[in-house]
């Protein structure tokens, strides 16, 4: 034997230890009476690069001691993990072996060994039905058959379609039951809570018209089927899993399109802000070209996905910051919402290659993330709500400011114009139009006062306003003077209705302060307006003719114009 063949025999007898001693250093679990659940304990794990080695192949090499639950990064499609199991009691036992993530998987193979010798295997293809009578609700779950005091080692291959992680997890019978029935609440509840936004924004969308609520609907359906799909819920619910399930994961890259579209709309970049506009419609439009390829080729386009993902987060995020410092009253909620997003996305992100540990926050990073930016997005569609309502309501008050007189809040003489030609065109039936004057008025501001005679003009409106019908529309004409356009009402109707408002206020003792009262008088002047020849400044005409006749005639009194006045 050469000096080359002793080397070579040397270094196989060495690689041959080494993977004997990695080998049996795989802790032994023990099953022992009334065994309920193992969560938390040592497996080996070895990953297969080439993806093509056979279980013979496998059972040779070394393997990795590591947690149950483990992430190896998108370099590890093919991971083989191992489990030592000892029935320490004198009866035949089952305990059920749960692998809860299978369904983001292509497969999940289990191979039993006893003694050296294969017992029992068992393949579970996600793309062939026929394999998948061991998943359920989402999760791979097979029983293990364990005789008195037997040992038996577990082979489990888990091929994933990028990155992979797993988690395995021993149970006794009543234990996987309660495993598996309360295993994806979380998901359903975060579900849930985008649903309700959903809804929501979508009947404002129905009802405003207005495109911030169909983005953000979009936004919200994106990423709310896409944490359905990724942590396993629509496999819970409908046994979507498998390559059926990964293309749908092309809902990840529609969320950040709407999201842009979100932002445009909101910050109303096309009109005021070119440049932010100009960056954000950069990154939208690679998003769709990047969208629209995934439609043929899922796989490299969740690749191309990534580094976009991460240019479409430094834009926003740009953008949100410019915003800020323009003082955007809402970019602060951007900024919260992306960096809240961006804490738990990259917790997520090394969660998935591998470089942090296997904990609830890491593994459901990108969903939980998604979840909270959607949160405080939401408090955008509060402000803008109330800030519509606040615009609504200065528009209102600015709409009765222009048509109201501000000391009788009694329509002013530019309202009544407009309002009372609208009534003429629509009605169908006899008007009556008065005019009425308070006697004697100046007489009240000299001797008492101008804050006297407004006591005296706003109690007499106060009185109009009692007595005048519903359909009745009544405005201040000028000074003293009021007017009242009397829809549906005859000549006498309209005649009683005024004499009835000109005895309460001849009757009644105003209080104009200083323990002074006074008893005020009115004259009023009443026309009838043809509904043959409407006109309205015709008609008000004859109604101050009517009234200069009741001045004329005593005053305190209701003249009905005459055609041969």
């Amino acid at each position: 034997m050469d000096l080359l063949q002793l080397r070579n025999t040397i270094l196989s007898i060495f690689f041959l230890c080494c993977s004997s001693v990695a080998f049996s250093h795989t802790p032994t679990q023990l099953i022992q009476d009334n065994f309920s659940e193992l969560t938390d304990f040592t497996i080996g794990y070895y990953i297969d690069r080439t993806e093509q080695m056979s279980f013979e192949q496998i059972e040779k090499q070394a393997f990795q001691e590591s947690p149950n639950s483990i992430s190896l990064g998108d370099s590890a499609k093919t991971t083989w993990a191992k489990i030592e199991l000892k029935n320490t009691t004198s009866n035949a036992t089952t305990v059920y072996l749960h692998h809860p993530y299978a369904y983001h998987n292509r497969g999940v193979d289990l191979y039993e060994v006893v003694d050296g010798k294969l017992t029992r295997k068992r393949l579970l293809d996600m793309d062939d039905k026929s394999t998948q009578e061991w998943m359920y609700r989402g999760s791979a779950v097979f029983d293990i058959q364990l005789g008195p005091n037997q040992e038996k080692t577990l082979f489990v291959k888990s091929w994933s379609f990028s990155h992979q992680w797993f988690s395995l997890n021993l149970y006794g019978e009543n234990e996987s039951k309660r495993a598996l029935l309360g295993q994806f609440t979380d998901i359903a509840l975060l579900v849930g809570m985008l649903l309700a936004l959903i809804v929501y924004n979508f009947l404002l969308f129905l009802s405003s018209r207005l495109k911030e609520h169909l983005y953000y609907s979009c936004y919200l359906i994106s990423g709310g089927f896409w944490i359905a799909l990724s942590y396993g819920l629509l496999a819970d619910l409908f046994n979507i899993y498998g390559s059926m399930a990964f293309k749908w994961h092309l809902s990840l890259v529609s969320m950040p399109i709407f999201l842009l579209l979100f932002m445009m709309d909101i910050f109303e970049t096309k009109k005021k802000h070119r440049i932010e506009h100009w960056a954000l419609a950069s990154i939208l439009i690679l998003l769709m070209v990047n969208f629209l390829y995934g439609l043929f080729d899922i796989v490299n386009a969740l690749k191309i996905a990534s580094p976009l993902a991460s240019a479409m987060m430094l834009v926003s995020f740009s953008v949100s910051i410019s915003m800020f410092i323009k003082k955007h009253v809402i970019a602060r909620f951007f900024l919260i919402g992306h960096i809240l997003f961006l804490i738990f996305s990259t917790r997520a992100l090394l969660f998935y290659n591998g470089k942090v540990e296997f904990n609830y926050l890491n593994s459901h990073g990108v969903g939980l993330g998604i979840v909270l930016e959607a949160l405080v997005l939401s408090l955008i569609i509060a402000y803008r709500i109330r800030a519509i309502k606040s615009l609504k309501e200065t528009q209102t008050e600015l709409r009765l400011q222009a048509s109201t007189d501000p000391l009788t809040l009694l329509f002013n003489r530019r309202y009544f114009s407009i309002a009372a030609n609208q009534e003429l065109k629509e009605s169908q039936g006899s008007l009556c139009i008065a005019i009425i004057d308070i006697d004697h008025f100046k007489q009240v501001n000299d001797v008492y006062g101008h804050t006297a005679g407004d006591k005296v003009i706003i109690k007499t409106a106060d009185i109009f306003r009692a007595q005048a019908k519903k359909q009745d529309i009544l405005a201040r004409y000028g000074g003293e003077e009021f007017i009242i356009l009397m829809p549906n009402t005859t000549l006498d109707d309209a005649l009683t209705q005024i004499e009835n408002i000109r005895t309460t206020i001849e009757n009644e003792k105003m209080n104009i302060g200083l323990k002074h009262s006074l008893s005020i008088r009115i004259s009023a002047g009443i026309s009838e307006i043809s509904p043959r020849k409407i006109d309205l400044d015709d008609a008000i005409n004859q109604a101050d003719k009517a009234l200069y006749n009741a001045k004329n005639n005593g005053r305190n009194q209701t003249q009905v114009y005459k055609t041969n006045q």
